[in-house]
């Protein structure tokens, strides 16, 4: 049986959020090898998608161009009849119930009824072999009942998930033309009014299903483009092509995505992927599978674009060094945060490199620092350092939180400025207790805000999330959430787009 209220539109395009790429497999298994990330829609989204499918027609219905019509027919007792309709126009639309049904390995069957729509416009017409001009129209309006049937097909179109929504009709259960209001027309009219009804419900079917097909590309497109914002930055950005067609199941929708970071024209590859569809659940409404091969080049292209230094200096760097630590402060340290400006500078000197388990994403880094007292240019300390930190990740109150668990730190090098004096064993220790519990906890601080901004540019925030959580994998993660779609964005859209 169909269930109620599925969206088929919205759906597709929220699939269709993934961009462009070079193409795909036809079998979705042996795609699996080359995906880099995963998007699974279960049917509980569609309890808030619904109410969006519905505007995305009310659109099609009210943004469709109607042509003028003309033509002539003969009539018994009258003769040749030659009629023109212009400039019409849909009124007090309403849409009735909206039932679906996924079809496993087919699509998307969707019915809409109780369609209820006014067309109004001016009709031309004269009898033999004269045409009344404009001056001698009337009025006419078009009372309709329908029911609108479709039934999209997803497929890999130039990379991308595409839904074709070509195969749609409409049913009309009503459709009566009225002249000038009159509601009781006279045998003339009526048999006037008849013959031109057909040639009406030609012409509405038509551009009905013409304008849905429109409306979906066109979300379709400013859905992909947006997407295509939220994953780029600077000069890193993604290709987050389809792989494989999308999986259709009773249950969900799920489509493959290759997630290749293209850093100065340089692209990152993907062929031994970890994924399996096991690997996800039914339970919430929307899933994202990420494995390591994405994050990793994406960290990489970050390194190399110099993204990870941090300054610190002032007052900041003074209050931070009030923490208690085990080890006792070298002398130089405490000369140079009373010198009056003290400035900490730390910087990534190699790519970091992540691996995932079910204990959380370990991140192995080295990062250099140098303590400057007074003089910019002279730093007092030099140190480099290497650390592995266990950090897991979550969201709540539109914020990003992160934690972090340091496993392993060891400091490479650590020297004076003046004649490139090591620090002896006790000095070594302190800065790699500092980095442990000042370092780590400072850079992390620093992530959150900054990694939350990032989201909130790409407009995370604009959506209601609920409940979401973060899963870490043997090298993947999975992000699972119950989510509210933003009403006034759609709207927004509808109204740029189709104004």
């Amino acid at each position: 049986m169909p269930r109620e209220v599925f969206p088929p539109l919205v759906l597709l395009l929220v699939l269709s959020l993934f961009g462009t790429s070079r193409g795909c497999l036809e079998d979705p298994v042996s795609a699996y090898r080359y995906t880099g990330a995963v998007c699974r829609l279960t049917y509980p989204a569609a309890v808030v998608l619904n109410e969006k499918t519905t505007k995305v027609i009310e659109a099609a219905f009210q943004h469709a161009r109607y042509p003028s019509v003309k033509g002539e027919k003969s009539l018994l007792f009258v003769g040749k009849v030659k009629y023109g309709l212009d400039n019409l126009e849909i009124h007090n639309l309403s849409i009735g119930q909206s039932v679906f049904e996924l079809r496993p390995g087919e699509g998307i069957a969707m019915e809409i009824s109780n369609v209820s729509a006014v067309f109004r416009g001016t009709i031309q017409y004269g009898y033999g072999s004269w045409l009344v001009n404009v001056a001698h129209s009337i009025d006419f309006e078009i009372e309709s009942q329908i029911d609108l049937g479709i039934n999209p097909r997803l497929y890999c179109g130039k990379g991308q998930v595409a839904a074709d929504t070509t195969d749609c009709y409409l049913n009309f259960h009503k459709l009566r033309l009225l002249l000038q209001g009159d509601r009781e027309p006279n045998w003339l009219k009526k048999l006037f009014t008849d013959f031109i009804t057909f040639t009406v419900k030609l012409v509405i079917k038509g551009q009905i299903c013409n304008e849905i097909n429109k409306v979906a590309n066109i979300l379709a497109d400013f859905i992909q483009e947006t997407a295509e914002q939220f994953l780029s930055d600077g000069d890193i950005s993604m290709d987050i092509g389809v792989t494989a067609a999308p999986v259709i199941t009773a249950n969900y929708i799920e489509s493959y995505h290759k997630g290749l970071t293209n850093y100065n024209n340089i692209s990152a590859v993907i062929n031994d992927s970890v994924f399996h569809p096991s690997q996800l659940t039914e339970d919430r409404m929307l899933y994202f599978w990420i494995s390591d091969q994405v994050f990793n080049p994406m960290v990489t292209a970050a390194h190399q674009d110099g993204r990870f230094q941090l300054n610190i200096s002032g007052a900041e760097i003074i209050e931070l060094f009030k923490t208690n630590l085990s080890s006792a402060m070298p002398e130089f340290i405490s000369q140079c945060l009373e010198s009056g400006s003290p400035e900490l500078r730390v910087w990534s000197s190699s790519a970091p490199h992540l691996k995932t388990s079910p204990l959380g994403t370990s991140v192995r880094a080295q990062a250099s620092g140098q303590l400057h007292c007074g003089s910019p240019h002279t730093p007092a300390l030099y140190f480099q350092t290497e650390v592995e930190v266990v950090v897991t990740a979550s969201y709540a109150d539109k914020k990003l939180f992160l934690q972090g668990n340091a496993s392993e730190i060891s400091i490479l090098q650590a020297e004076l400025s003046s004649g490139n004096q090591q620090l002896d064993a006790a000095q070594r220790e302190y800065i790699r207790e500092a980095v442990e519990k000042i370092g780590i906890p400072k850079v992390l601080n620093v992530l959150e805000p900054e990694l939350t901004r990032l989201m909130d540019k790409q407009g995370v925030n604009l959506f209601d999330i609920f409940n979401p959580e973060v899963l870490p994998g043997d090298g993947f993660v999975v992000i699972q959430m119950d989510f509210g779609f933003p009403h006034h964005l759609l709207v927004e859209f509808l109204r740029k787009t189709l104004e």
